[in-house]
């Protein structure tokens, strides 16, 4: 087994073997939130080149990428429990292998529905499978706060700069080659992560014996896609939108029920509600939803934005993003250092501060100015906050829970990261699309910075202490229910 990171450094050729290995898992775990960030973001700028080679719109590309969202978000608390159940190691690979196959197959859609189905459904399968596992073994194998913080800094900053040089790199290939080998990328990658998994261990052995909720599981994937749907159907139908979000949100009701009673009975449901009881957790799942929607709204908005109304191509529009890209860069790979010196309330309401304000800038400055030079400082300072607060809010939540409970936590926290992803790409998106405009532009940003405004408000009552990097968290602690 791979061991875990501590205060005492490995000496010898044993300690450096050990020491390289731990290296080659964390590649492994951060490549793949980095290739699953990226496919959610770099066919922002495909948008044009999609939609005439497969004769579609671009509300159906927008479809497309909030369906791929929407898929993980519904299926992460799932792949969180299936964990315990198969082992981290064989959920990792096998969502790595159905997600190539679902890229391989995007690459020869020859129409919008082949493009959902490998895309959209078989990614965002793969997805759900494989990331719960990244954040449990990042979680267990580095168990004291500095370790983990730089563990989580560099699967972050993958993260963020997957989700952030996604257009860029999606440019490139897309001007140079085409859109399809975009996915053929995406393949390549995997097949990487593959060979650089194999040192993976698991730090707790599967039980086959733990019981699966499989009503919990249809009720709550049913009941987000019917939410998002619904968002999705506000520039086309407004009672379709009240009908669907109105449906979402009684299945949802039905899924906590269901959930009440398994627990009353004795029976282990999907989501353990004990997991809601946890007021630091809750308020640090709330910071990472409104994170990436602040991420991925802004990130489909100025893409399209870009593309359909200035004209810009695939790799122009990649070129712009490398600001954001920079930013996030930056501040990400200092995360242990920033944890070192601040609390996590502190960074991440820095990192909420400064994002509002690159949005309001990337209105203001968008507005006032006909040149590309407009959007960067914008996208600067949103990937400097947001690569300030990513890694400090995942820190809180994770920290938060006993080994026992990460999965359930991992699939929860990710499932709700996702969903934010969902929401910003559907609401700034159907804003957006709705109009076209400079106007709707502005709309759809103005929107985002509000969400902002409100994850602020929601990190201010993080407690002061935690995360701090001078103190251990035990593996085997009992979560927290108060600040």
């Amino acid at each position: 087994m791979v061991e875990a990171a501590g205060p005492a450094q490995p000496t010898g050729q044993a300690g450096q073997a050990g020491q390289a290995g731990q290296r080659r898992v964390l590649a492994a775990l951060a490549l793949a939130q980095f290739i699953c960030s990226f496919a959610g973001s770099n066919m922002n700028v495909m948008i044009n080149d999609i939609s005439e080679d497969l004769d579609t719109t671009v509300q159906g590309v927008q479809v497309a990428i909030t369906i791929f969202l929407l898929v993980m978000a519904a299926l992460m608390i799932p792949g969180g429990k299936l964990t315990d159940r198969y082992g981290r190691k064989r959920c990792f690979l096998t969502g790595l292998v159905v997600y190539a196959i679902g890229a391989l197959l995007s690459a020869a859609a020859p129409g919008l529905g082949v493009l959902i189905l490998g895309n959209s459904i078989l990614e965002g399968i793969g997805t759900a499978l494989l990331i719960p596992p990244v954040y449990i073994l990042t979680t267990l194998l580095h168990p004291d706060v500095s370790s983990r913080a730089r563990a989580f800094g560099v699967v972050m900053a993958l993260g963020g700069i997957g989700a952030a040089a996604g257009p860029l790199i999606g440019g490139l290939i897309t001007t140079a080659i085409s859109w399809r080998a975009a996915f053929v990328f995406q393949a390549l990658v995997i097949a990487v992560i593959v060979v650089l998994s194999r040192r993976i261990e698991d730090p707790l052995p599967p039980d086959p014996t733990r019981s699966f909720d499989i009503v919990g599981a249809v009720l709550s994937a049913v009941g987000l896609v019917l939410v998002v749907m619904g968002i999705l159907a506000a520039d086309n139908n407004i009672w379709l939108m009240i009908t669907l979000l109105v449906l979402g949100a009684l299945v949802l009701w039905w899924f906590f029920r269901s959930v009440r009673a398994r627990e009353a009975s004795g029976r282990e449901p999907l989501l353990s509600l004990r997991l809601l009881h946890n007021r630091t957790s809750n308020l640090g799942l709330v910071t990472q939803n409104i994170q990436w929607l602040l991420l991925m709204g802004t990130s489909f908005t100025v893409a399209a934005y870009l593309q359909v109304v200035r004209g810009y191509d695939a790799i122009q529009t990649g070129v712009i993003f490398t600001a954001a890209t920079l930013g996030l860069l930056v501040t990400s790979l200092s995360a242990e250092r920033l944890a070192g010196r601040h609390s996590q309330r502190t960074l991440v309401m820095t990192g909420f501060a400064v994002s509002v304000v690159g949005v309001v800038a990337l209105v203001a400055l968008a507005g006032s100015f006909s040149t590309a030079w407009a959007f960067v400082p914008g996208l600067l300072l949103i990937g400097l906050g947001l690569g300030v607060m990513l890694t400090p809010s995942v820190n809180v939540v994770q920290s938060s829970f006993p080994e026992e409970q990460q999965g359930e936590i991992s699939g929860l926290s990710r499932s709700v990261s996702n969903l934010g992803s969902s929401f910003g790409t559907a609401i700034a998106g159907t804003i957006l699309v709705a109009g076209l405009t400079k106007g709707a532009y502005a709309a759809a940003m103005i929107t985002l910075a509000v969400f902002g405004l409100g994850g602020l408000a929601a990190a201010a009552f993080l407690p002061r202490e935690t995360g701090s990097s001078t103190g251990r968290t035990p593996r085997t602690t009992a979560p927290r229910t108060s600040a």
